[in-house]
């Protein structure tokens, strides 16, 4: 096994890096191959049940489509998952599908199931390779490829859905889980890691401990998952070789050919002092902006300079300017969105995509805001419905973060949550106000008032709208909450969000997050 990877290793070098670059070039701004994309699409979606219903037409130019499809979030295309889900084919891509990731996003919402159509796993497979040799064209070096791939995923135990006798079985789980059941078989003896054996199991405790023992003395060369997951993940390895008589300070220790750490999900700025702590020299850092609807984007530069949109593996883009979507009535504003040809830099839009998944002008609930055109590179600015607007302000979770990096001065942070304080006369509040529920460990009550300016400050100078609200005395200073950051794990178990692919909301516009937090806190 060690010969085969490191011959993928050699294969994954200076030929296949200089490929990939040439690729990559060819695609230029993309819009030329998102036109290719669009017409794929359409000519699969006017076979389709939900293709007839909205009138898609062979040929149809993307004016027409604009104007004849809305924009839909899941309650736009319920109806049509459900007899999918039943085993009817042909309803939003043409077959039968028989796959379904289950997703509740960070909203704290039902439960959605998101079509995995057979061109969805190629997808994911395709872009994940795509990602990886992105990674090997940055250091120009394939030896990320020598070792194994460690995925802190999701459980790969499935749940049949109900099918009437005769249909061909369906089935629902962790989209994770579901990759890693189809990934080639090369893939998983090669470089898979935990193993399908342990990937199956859905105790997360038991789990990481499980991952620890397997992988204590293998040789990874790749880790990837959400950043709070992962640091778990190296004090648990801490753990495991201590007991097998070995001390070590950080991952490279117990795996010297460790090469890459792919985060994303969640931005990981608040973690980075820690997981470069955890995993040592030499580990670099690959992002990546993964959804269960689909595989956007991926780092193919430095850090700081935004994520290449994945615009040549089968996914159609269109953006909504924030300020013109409506997160509760999203068919509203399908005409105000644009094509990639049509988006600009600096401007906060809402995603909406169209996939062989059958997910037509599908709202997907992110923000994302590109910083640059012509190569499409974009950043992950937060949840359409994860904004902070109580009174007006519009902060979104991007600028949260942000304003808590430059406010903390270099001091590490892990999770947080803002939440409005609403007037209260009985309780002495006049004007509404922010409130930062903080995870640290050990922090003095009196810094928090010094915290709460500089979070102000950072607010202020970040959002218009936000200084304009506190310069007019709309708005009190922020109220800030050092809490330890058990009481985030506690309320993540309490509300199902335990595991490798859940992440905790930053902020919302009701005090919903910040009442179980505060129920936590006490209690």
């Amino acid at each position: 096994m060690a010969t085969f990877r490191s011959l993928l290793a050699q294969t994954a070098s200076a030929p296949a890096i200089a490929w990939m670059r040439r690729r990559l070039a060819s695609e230029g701004s993309g819009v030329g191959v998102q036109n290719r994309v669009y017409a794929n699409l359409i000519s699969g979606l006017k076979e389709t049940a939900f293709g007839r219903d909205v009138g898609i037409e062979a040929g149809m130019d993307y004016a027409r489509f604009r104007a004849r499809v809305s924009v839909r979030g899941y309650e736009g295309i319920a109806p049509y998952v459900e007899r999918a889900k039943a085993g009817e084919a042909d309803v939003l891509w043409p077959g039968r599908c028989d796959h379904f990731a289950l997703s509740s996003g960070t909203t704290a919402g039902p439960t959605k199931f998101v079509p995995v159509t057979a061109e969805m796993s190629a997808h994911f497979t395709r872009a994940g390779l795509q990602s990886l040799m992105q990674f090997a064209a940055r250091r120009r070096s394939g030896r990320v490829f020598g070792g194994r791939h460690l995925f802190l995923g999701g459980s790969t135990a499935l749940v049949k859905l109900p099918r009437a006798p005769g249909v061909p079985d369906g089935f629902g789980g962790d989209l994770s889980g579901i990759t890693a059941l189809k990934m080639p078989a090369w893939t998983a003896a090669l470089l898979y890691e935990p193993g399908l054996q342990v990937a199956q199991m859905s105790d997360w405790p038991e789990k990481i401990r499980a991952i620890a023992v397997r992988t204590l003395g293998r040789d990874i060369s790749l880790v990837a998952g959400i950043p709070s997951w992962l640091l778990v993940l190296a004090e648990e390895l801490r753990r495991a070789a201590a007991d097998d008589g070995r001390q070590v300070a950080t991952l490279r220790e117990l795996w010297p050919n460790l090469e890459c750490c792919i985060h994303g999900g969640v931005p990981v700025e608040p973690f980075v002092a820690d997981l470069r702590a955890a995993l040592g020299d030499g580990v670099a850092f690959h992002e990546v902006y993964p959804a269960s609807e689909g595989f956007i984007a991926a780092q193919d530069c430095d850090s700081g300079e935004g994520l290449r949109l994945m615009v040549s593996q089968g996914i159609f883009y269109e953006f909504v300017p924030l300020g013109d979507f409506d997160s509760d009535h999203p068919e509203t504003s399908g005409e105000q969105a644009v094509p990639l040809e049509g988006v600009r830099t600096g401007v906060d839009y809402a995603l909406v995509i169209t996939t062989p998944a059958g997910l037509c002008r599908y709202a997907i609930g992110d923000v994302v805001r590109f910083t640059s055109t012509s190569t499409p590179r974009l950043v992950y600015a937060g949840r359409t419905k994860l904004q902070l607007s109580a009174f007006g302000e519009h902060v979104i979770e991007k600028e949260l973060t942000d304003a808590l990096l430059s406010a903390a001065k270099g001091r590490r942070v892990g999770h947080f949550h803002v939440a409005p304080l609403f007037v209260d006369v009985a309780a002495g509040r006049r004007r509404g106000r922010h409130e930062w529920w903080i995870a640290a460990e050990g922090t003095p009550a009196d810094r928090t008032q010094g915290l709460a300016v500089r979070l102000d400050e950072e607010l202020a100078r970040l959002n218009e709208d936000y200084a304009a609200k506190r310069g007019g005395g709309g708005m009190d200073l922020p109220l800030v909450r050092i809490v330890p950051p058990s009481v985030f794990d506690k309320w993540m178990q309490k509300n199902g969000k335990w595991g490798g692919q859940n992440k905790m909301p930053r902020c919302r516009s009701d005090r919903r997050v910040a009442e179980g937090l505060a129920e936590i806190a006490t209690g």
